[in-house]
């Protein structure tokens, strides 16, 4: 059978037997019912807030943890020390998987918003009388009643139009509602955009009015395709989780082999078997870094905070992380890259092209341009409103708000020209004579005739041309000049009107059309167009300078996008675009090989978008995507970071996304990216540290059973260190600042993982430095006074070493020294907080006594103080002869 838009109209009434003047009947609908359901979205079925919960306990890091936390609770009640350090882990995890499980369930919010753009009640054709009916109960087959500002309820074929235009925007692309009527299309294969002869479910009438036979219902219609797409789109998994995961399996079998380890040499030395257990334990915990979870999840929220500022709200956490690994940013057209507002950029009057200077528009313009000015102004039906904050609020159709615009550029405001020249007559537009008419009172008792529409249109009714304030008759050299720089408009990308008048020495006897629209004056043409964010072409060379591939998605023209894409940079010399269609001819395969080449994809539909983000992802490329309407919203799903608009964004767009830009811009999403790359560095950071903290634990642990030197640390030790005094310089690394340069450096793989060769480097040799001074304290305490007075100085040492070690982490190649420590005032706080809760354990007896430790002399203390200050000495002495591993990154 062939598509709709090819049939003519008996062709379709015949298709869906029934009569146009007529309707369906009961009988005809109630057996439709049974055939094709009811017009309404299906989803599938949810998981619970349960389920998602549980799915937070999947990952190798937490199942090591929840083990750690069940072996500490075992050792704690054996040595009575209750179940505390095992609350405290499992406190931890409970709170990270709540929060993993409301971020899944705020974001699947799409489905739902899909099925609030319908609606509820829609006027329909039966029984050969006009009804109102639930839109639910519509079937293939009735005959809808459209009215400007009704939204189509179906997809329909039109088989009746009168002037009727329809924002189909959400769903095509397109930034103008479009003209409808009822004519057969020849072409095949037309992008949605391009059927004029149907109306889709969810769009919305602008316009006149008309009649369509409903095609498709529920899931049968476009926005039902889209609800599919939605619904069968696979979430991708985050570079973030997919480098913790791998982290947490060489932690977790780093652990169990030194474990294996210890306790068998523990036990060749004659050590008894549950010793040797409990130090294998102690080993175990000091492996894991309990807090790496919880610091992860609290520097993702607090960067969420800082894109707030930067007008971006973030849905899902993980995607502030996987911003700063973005490759490819897909991004639409229309409100994105450009104003969304329509706007005359050029004049072309007494045979002269001018170019509009907005910022600093001519002070004095000409009797004609003042004309041109006026006569648009008044062959206008949308409105403008100066608000209290003296910005100007338009309604209508964005052509005409464009010309009211143009008119306040230049201070003649609608009201006070139509004061000046009231209206008294007018002739609508309509699609067919593509021309507008109004007729106003001049002072002096006269009328002026004023036209707008189409050149053909408005030429063809002309016989007269102003220039330089002559009227003479319009010849064929006029013409031509006048629709060569039509033409040139058009190149432009610019919608291009033109303008005619005539002055009557009164008001007509007769409104009609061959009464007004004849013997003209041609007096010049307007070409506009939605312009470019003046900050998006700096947006654009900061992305490639970044190594990032920015690419234009749109369900514009491609005349239109490409005009844009150039202006801004997105499409450069060697570059390819590609419409919809073309790319529908294109297999998988072959698509996929040659994707790079495409900057600017125009007129595409739904599936063609979700395609092109496949295909970046199958190159390993992390893929960001924005977009607006219903039609973006299965490639914001698909995409690892999908953005969608806050200011024209539909709910369907915002519930399918990641985040959420609150201005509509592209230059947020640059920014967004580069604050993604510094959460990214400074998540390292706090990774390097806790790690090289926790190999230092091991490295110690290890020394003292290889050599049969006792137990330096307790449990109870390792614990708090690990989730007290580790966690708060973790957590306050987070805030530090971005290093400079950030933009200019290739975006990560998104394969790789955290360990690096230069940060397996650094985790290694810091963690061995950490490991050896509190061994050296450890071995002075154990020598002068024994086991506990040894344990009492590790512990000191390990805690105070670390503190004055998270310095070293602001940067991996300048000082730590020439960093200025006032750059990260938290993370000032966060050593002073840590440094008092290890002077309370240390200093306060109950609590000393808690922890099996016992008090030291001003000798120790003075021995802990100076020794934990080495590692700021040592590092920068690997960072002054660059061997701390940045030539391996």
């Amino acid at each position: 059978m062939r598509p709709f838009y090819n049939q003519n109209l008996e062709e379709t009434l015949g298709h869906f037997e029934v009569t146009a003047a007529g309707g369906l009947t009961s009988a005809e609908v109630g057996a439709r019912h049974e055939k094709y359901g009811f017009n309404q979205l299906t989803a599938k079925r949810k998981k619970t807030f349960l389920q998602m919960f549980l799915a937070q306990f999947k990952s190798f890091m937490i199942i090591i943890l929840l083990i750690a936390a069940a072996i500490s609770g075992v050792v704690g009640v054996m040595e009575g020390e209750g179940l505390f350090d095992t609350f405290v882990i499992l406190g931890i995890l409970v709170l990270n998987a709540f929060i993993g499980a409301y971020q899944e369930r705020k974001a699947e919010s799409s489905l739902e918003a899909l099925k609030n753009l319908a609606a509820p009640n829609t006027k329909v054709l039966r029984n050969g009388q006009i009804l109102e009916i639930p839109t639910r109960e519509l079937v293939p087959g009735d005959i809808v009643i459209l009215e400007t500002g009704a939204i189509v309820p179906a997809d329909l074929r039109l088989i009746e139009a009168v002037n009727l235009k329809v924002q189909e925007s959400a769903l095509t692309g397109e930034s103008v509602p479009v003209d409808k009527h009822t004519e057969a299309l020849k072409d095949e294969n037309i992008a949605l955009g391009d059927r004029t002869n149907q109306a889709f479910s969810s769009s919305l009438v602008t316009y006149g009015r008309g009649r369509g036979v409903v095609t498709a219902t529920g899931m049968q219609t476009e926005v039902g395709k889209i609800a599919d797409m939605l619904q069968q789109t696979v979430e991708t998994e985050t570079p973030m989780s997919r480098r913790l995961e791998q982290l947490g399996k060489i932690l977790g079998i780093v652990a169990l082999i030194i474990c294996a380890l210890i306790f068998l040499v523990g036990v060749l030395y004659g050590n008894s078997v549950m010793s040797m257990f409990m130090t294998a334990v102690s080993l175990a915990v000091a492996a894991i870094p309990e807090g790496l979870p919880a610091v992860s999840t609290i520097v993702l929220a607090i960067g969420v905070q800082r894109l707030v500022k930067k007008n971006a709200i973030i849905r899902t956490l993980p995607s502030v992380e996987t911003l700063g690994s973005a490759s490819v940013i897909c991004s639409d057209k229309t409100g994105t890259l450009t104003q969304n507002k329509m706007t005359v950029v050029e004049a072309y009057v007494n045979h002269k092209k001018d170019v509009i200077n907005r910022t600093a528009p001519a002070s004095v313009l000409n009797d004609e341009e003042n004309r041109l000015l006026s006569i648009s102004v008044l062959c206008a039906d949308a409105q403008v409103r100066t608000r209290e904050d003296g910005k100007h609020e338009y309604t209508g159709d964005p052509t005409e708000t464009a010309l009211l615009d143009f008119g306040i550029l230049y201070g003649q405001l609608k009201d006070d020209l139509e004061k000046q020249y009231p209206r008294v007559a007018e002739i609508p537009f309509d699609s067919e004579r593509k021309r507008m008419t109004t007729v106003n009172r001049l002072p002096d008792g006269g009328t002026r005739v004023n036209v707008k529409g189409g050149l053909d249109e408005v030429l063809s009714v002309c016989s007269r041309i102003i220039i330089h304030g002559e009227i003479k008759p319009i010849t064929a050299s006029d013409k031509e000049k006048i629709s060569r720089a039509n033409l040139t408009m058009a190149d432009s990308a610019l919608r291009v009107l033109s303008m005619a008048y005539k002055d009557l020495p009164e008001a007509p006897q007769k409104v009609e059309i061959g009464e007004l629209e004849n013997e003209l004056i041609f007096i010049g043409l307007l070409g506009m167009i939605d312009p470019a964010r003046p900050e998006v072409v700096d947006a654009v060379a900061r992305c490639k300078t970044a190594g990032i591939r920015p690419v234009m998605i749109t369900g514009d023209h491609k005349s239109t996008a490409l005009a844009i894409a150039r202006e801004i940079g997105i499409y450069d010399e060697g570059a390819r675009a590609i419409t919809g269609t073309e790319l529908s001819q294109l297999s998988d395969e072959e698509f996929t090989q040659t994707v790079s080449s495409y900057a600017v994809y125009a007129r595409v539909a739904p599936e063609h978008k979700v395609r092109i983000v496949k295909a970046w992802q199958s190159h390993n490329h992390v893929v960001a995507m924005t977009g607006d309407g219903v039609n973006d919203a299965p490639a914001l799903k698909q995409a690892d970071i999908g953005a969608a608009m806050g200011i024209v964004g539909t709910d369907v767009a915002k519930g399918a996304a990641d985040m959420i830009l609150t201005d509509d811009n592209f230059a947020t999403i640059v920014s967004a990216v580069e604050e993604g790359r510094r959460i990214y560095d400074n998540i390292l950071k706090a990774i390097q540290f806790l790690l090289s903290t926790n190999v230092g634990e091991i490295f110690l642990l290890l020394i003292t059973s290889v050599f049969n030197l006792g137990t330096p640390l307790l449990p109870i030790h390792i614990l708090w260190v690990n989730l007290v005094t580790d966690s708060l310089p973790a957590l306050a690394l987070s805030v530090d600042p971005a290093e400079k340069g950030i933009m200019n450096r290739k975006p990560r793989s998104s394969k790789g993982g955290f360990m690096t060769r230069g940060m397996v480097w650094r985790v290694m040799y810091q963690g061995i430095m950490i490991g050896v001074i509190p061994l050296v304290s450890f071995l002075i305490g154990l020598h002068e006074q024994g086991l506990m007075l040894g344990q009492t100085m590790a512990f000191s040492t390990l805690m105070f070493a670390q503190l004055v070690h998270v310095r070293n982490l602001h940067s991996n190649k300048r000082s730590s020294l020439a960093i200025n420590p006032m750059n990260n005032k938290p993370l000032i706080g966060a050593i002073l907080i840590s440094a008092a809760l290890a002077l309370l354990v240390l200093l306060v007896p109950p609590v000393r006594e808690a922890f099996s430790l016992t008090a030291m002399d001003g000798k120790h203390w003075l021995f802990v103080v100076l020794i934990s200050l080495s590692p700021i000495l040592i590092v920068d002495l690997f960072k002054l002869f660059r061997i701390n591993g940045t030539k391996h990154e």
